[in-house]
């Protein structure tokens, strides 16, 4: 999967993980991939409990901005 590597981080809270409780814990913040052609079906590629990037309904997240100094702290984290 290709990605933007120069694009800002992105991040969301799952606030449903309806038939996916294992991979997806309700009220964590995930980071989220910038996936366009997922985005028009609307899906969104987060890096999920696994460790690894899959697709997702949108209607299982709000994204949201996070302060620069928790962005750093999710990224030296991965």
């Amino acid at each position: 999967m290709k990605t933007q590597q120069n694009a800002q981080p992105q991040f969301a809270v799952c606030i449903d993980n309806e038939g996916y409780p294992a991979s997806l814990e309700l009220r964590k913040i995930y980071r989220v991939l910038p996936d366009k052609k997922a985005a028009k079906h609307n899906l969104m590629r987060v890096i999920d409990e696994s460790g690894e990037d899959y697709l997702y309904l949108v209607r299982f997240f709000v994204t949201i901005r996070l302060p620069q100094a928790v962005k750093e702290a999710f990224q030296h984290a991965a």
